[in-house]
């Protein structure tokens, strides 16, 4: 008979879930999802060593367990800290984590170029999520930012250091996926980078997937570079016999064209499984491929523009961090708007919110003005 898992009990932004034992605090946060999960940009559930480099997954331990119930004195990495039993957790009910979150976002945009609008990673970069929901408006750094020399890395693959955050997980897939690894961090401190020992090209058969674990776009695709936007292109789940790998991919394509094509990944952005260079780069027409169908996009992603066939609404938390109340209005647009109906709900109207909607109420201000006019004269 199989031996009973043992189960802890961990509270998340006061929500209980139970989960087995060695389950870490960010693993445990992802079972409950939204906005409890806290993001991260080195952790990768499928390579061993990831995690605990970039640190914007720090929560606060306000409890250890049942048995200790002492807070943890200071902020931990939640990919990297085992849950116990009873442990008590805040994420975004923290102010301490916000705060921590935002100077860890400031660092690590310190160094990062402003060329959202030419990378090849806009749209998709979780970076860019970063920022927009924990960064700053503005800039305190008055020095020049660290540049670094061209490092030719073949013919598929195109680094840009300058955006590089040393995440690692490169480093890691070429260990632990390829056969043998030919690049690494050189160097220490603000002088790291990611480069060959030599200079060499990355040739190997299932390199091509540091392109797709990459957070940022300091690895991306040179046979879709500048050719064009995530947002214009469709998503489809498609399949091939492949020798090589599963042969299971998402095509970005217009028409018949592949524009490129990448690993199929699940709601937190990583590779749910591998494919080669051979499926990623060299077929590149829809007759390669037998189409599934649309695939599958959060409703809040950029991507999902112009095609919602498919599209995943996330699940809501608030809700149930807060306690089950409401979030409190700073202000009712109707308390301040001399337009809008009360009765009239902008988010359920059926379309957009056009003047007919309006017309009641603004001819019963013309009506008024008329009789103001009238009397004044």
């Amino acid at each position: 008979m199989a031996e009973e898992k043992k189960l802890f009990k961990v509270t998340i932004d006061n929500i209980t879930v139970e989960v087995e034992q060695g389950t870490t605090i960010l693993q445990a946060a992802r079972m409950i999802g939204g906005d409890v999960a806290p993001p991260a940009m080195c952790y990768y559930t499928s390579l061993k060593g990831s995690g605990g480099k970039c640190r914007t997954c720090l929560v606060e331990v306000a409890a250890g367990s049942t048995a200790d119930p002492r807070p943890m004195p200071k902020l931990v990495a939640s990919c990297r800290t085992s849950v116990m039993d009873g442990m008590v957790v805040k994420n975004i009910t923290s102010e301490k984590v916000i705060d921590a979150r935002n100077g860890v976002v400031e660092f690590l945009l310190i160094n990062h170029p402003l060329d959202c609008p030419i990378c090849d990673q806009a749209g998709e970069c979780h970076l860019q999520d970063l920022s927009y929901e924990h960064g700053k408006e503005g800039t305190r750094y008055e020095f020049p930012r660290r540049t670094f020399e061209k490092h030719s890395l073949g013919p598929y693959i195109q680094l840009h250091m300058t955006r590089c955050i040393l995440c690692y997980r490169c480093v890691f897939v070429a260990d632990q996926l390829t056969e043998k690894r030919e690049h690494g961090v050189l160097d220490r401190g603000d002088h790291a980078q990611i480069a060959t020992y030599i200079e060499k090209a990355l040739d190997n058969d299932f390199i091509g997937n540091v392109i797709d674990v990459c957070p940022v776009g300091a690895l991306t695709d040179r046979t879709f570079r500048f050719k064009n936007r995530v947002w214009f292109l469709k998503p489809m789940d498609a399949h091939r016999e492949c020798s090589k790998c599963c042969g299971k991919v998402t095509l970005w394509n217009r028409g018949d064209e592949v524009y490129r094509v990448t690993a199929r990944k699940d709601q937190w952005g990583e590779v749910k499984e591998w494919i080669c260079n051979e499926c990623r780069f060299d077929k590149k027409h829809t007759n390669d491929w037998v189409i599934e169908g649309p695939t599958r996009v959060n409703r809040h992603s950029v991507i999902s523009q112009g095609h919602y066939v498919g599209a995943v609404k996330p699940k809501e938390t608030l809700q149930e961090v807060m306690g089950g109340r409401n979030p409190r209005l700073l202000m009712d647009i109707h308390s301040v708007s001399q337009v809008n109906k009360p009765e009239v709900k902008l988010s359920e109207l059926p379309g957009p919110a056009t003047g007919t909607v309006f017309k009641e109420k603004t001819d019963d201000k013309k009506a008024l003005s008329d009789k103001v006019d009238q009397a004044t004269k």
